[in-house]
């Protein structure tokens, strides 16, 4: 499976010269080769008790791993393995426009979006998009145009947008922003309900524009405008898509049309026209400010060395708790309000890039690929699901994602907010054991063995690994560099496990199902379905 990729180049003398997929041969399978297997046993015999303080720094955030598994032979075991499997020149080809996504043979060129420089091959039509954005918002506050806002689109074309708003407009938005994504009725119509037609923007964003949620909730949209008195519906629309064609058959005119490019995936696009909600809600500096963070990462990514790359250090860390402890889920602990929808946002970066059973060879995967990604924000989390986390028969990692600074002038808030989230942490890592909650217990207990069983009730296992990540305040330039953070270390991961974290046939496959059924349950012929589908298709025509 080749692509070829003619801004990469590597040293011979340093080991893999060429991204996994462009291998010829195919490499071994992951687990048969000797660098994973020392990966495997160093990370076995590594130290889990946080007695070494271990703390990579980079743009916006600061990486706190002393709470998982470290040790220099792990260290170097990871390094050799990100070697062996070609991180060098992978990450040479994302970064430079290479063939990344091998499976849909174009780039995922994410990073190209947010770049400053003027030498990309990509540069020109990328500044050109960003300028008519930010011209669009800036001619609308001039005009005090579109006192609503509503964001039709699913996917990536809504959790970026609906994250950086609710993240960052705490405080308030310039404009009543509002986000329709799902299918069901209910969602467009609390989405309409209690705006003016006459002065509200609907952006729908699909990359494809043929994405049948978004297209029948614009449909509705269209409607409700025409319904409402409104002439010039064009004037209320706008696009975000590569498919210039199909806006035009919604009467989107092309100068209301902002353009995507397929090397950017959806799960990625954010950084593109996409963020127009987020410039119409928070203004344009906001928006640039997001794109610099992630730049700013990106170079990090690029540059520093691998023990102290953040991205890197956070996939290693992942490949061991998945792979070597066998932790089945990565729990998101984001102990700040604004960040309540982060851990859907990472759990479709996550889930929907490494949910993979074949590798780019199209071998079954020699290992388990990807991790249960889910959360809530603290301390609501602790009231919800953490005595599973401390006490429950399936350990699971936690990320903890805090803010150093409020943005509030309620100390004691704040400080109790710190206080609840490094004792979580704490109290996951070290546990508390029977010998210790005996004594304790027995001095309300005074029958011995009343006060063995309440104890046993009481002991926290520990032992249970957790990463903190520590951001300065919550800017528009530390949350684009946290988002980038995630999106390298999902690229390390599929890096190693030899997958393409930039397509989603899974996802695919469904939607081909469900168009057949729709067609069904509108009288159409039925097809053979399994006995369950076809009793309720012939229920519901």
């Amino acid at each position: 499976m080749s692509g070829s990729n003619d801004a990469v180049t590597a040293d011979r003398n340093t080991g893999a010269t060429t991204p996994l997929w462009d291998a010829n041969p195919a490499p071994a399978p992951l687990a048969d080769t000797q660098a994973w297997r020392q990966f495997v046993v160093s990370a076995q015999h590594a130290d889990l008790t946080a007695a070494t303080l271990r703390i990579v720094k980079a743009p916006h955030v600061a990486v706190d791993l002393s709470a998982q598994a470290q040790s220099p032979a792990l260290m170097a075991a990871g390094e050799a393995l990100l070697l062996e499997r070609g991180f060098d020149p992978a990450r040479a080809c994302l970064l430079e426009g290479g063939m990344a996504n091998c499976t849909e043979a174009r780039p995922a060129w994410h990073t190209a979006l947010r770049s400053a420089d003027a030498s990309l091959r990509v540069a020109d039509q990328v500044a050109t998009e960003r300028e008519r954005v930010r011209n669009f918002v800036r001619r609308a506050d001039a005009e005090g145009r579109y006192k609503h806002v509503v964001n039709i689109g699913i996917g990536g074309s809504d959790w970026g947008p609906r994250l950086v708003v609710s993240a960052l407009g705490n405080a308030g938005t310039r404009r009543e922003m509002r986000f329709v994504s799902n299918i069901d009725g209910h969602a467009i119509e609390s989405g309409l309900l209690g705006l003016d037609p006459l002065h509200t923007l609907f952006i729908v964003s699909s990359k494809s524009f043929n994405t049948i949620e978004t297209l029948r909730n614009a449909e509705r949209a269209i409607e409700w405008l025409r319904a409402g008195g409104v002439q010039d519906v064009n004037a209320h629309m706008v696009a975000v898509t590569s498919n210039v064609a199909g806006a035009a058959k919604l009467g989107i005119t092309e100068d209301h049309v902002f353009k995507l490019w397929d090397w950017a995936g959806g799960r990625y696009s954010v950084w593109s026209s996409i963020g127009l909600p987020i410039a119409l809600a928070l203004g344009v500096e906001t928006l640039d400010g997001l794109l610099q963070g992630a730049a700013e990462m990106d170079a990090h990514f690029a540059s520093a060395p691998i023990s102290e790359n953040a991205p890197v250090q956070l996939a290693l860390t992942a490949l061991v708790n998945r792979n070597v402890f066998g932790y089945p889920s990565l729990n998101i602990a984001a102990y700040d309000a604004r960040l309540t929808n982060l851990a859907p946002y990472l759990q479709q970066l996550d889930m929907e890039s490494l949910g993979k059973s074949v590798d780019v060879y199209g071998r079954p995967v020699s290992v388990p690929t990807g991790s249960l990604v889910w959360g809530v924000s603290g301390t609501d989390a602790q009231h919800t699901f953490f005595q599973w986390l401390h006490q429950g028969t399936d350990p699971t990692p936690v990320d903890f994602v805090v803010c150093r600074e409020a943005d509030h002038t309620f100390a004691e808030h704040h400080r109790l907010l710190l206080a609840n989230c490094l004792a979580q942490r704490e109290a996951l890592l070290r546990g508390k054991s029977f010998d210790t909650l005996l004594p304790e217990v027995a001095k309300t207990e005074s029958d011995p063995e009343r006060a063995a069983w309440l104890a046993r009730h009481k002991v926290h296992p520990g032992g249970r690994p957790s990463t903190l990540l520590v951001l300065p305040r919550l800017t528009a330039q530390s949350l684009g560099a946290l988002l980038a953070l995630y999106e390298h270390k999902v690229f390390v991961q599929g890096i190693v496990w030899g997958i393409n974290p930039f397509d989603q046939w899974g996802v695919e496959y469904g939607k081909v199902l469900a168009t057949g059924i729709a067609e069904e349950l509108n009288g159409g012929k039925t097809k053979p379905h399994d006995v369950s589908t076809a009793h309720w298709v012939d229920e519901w025509k």
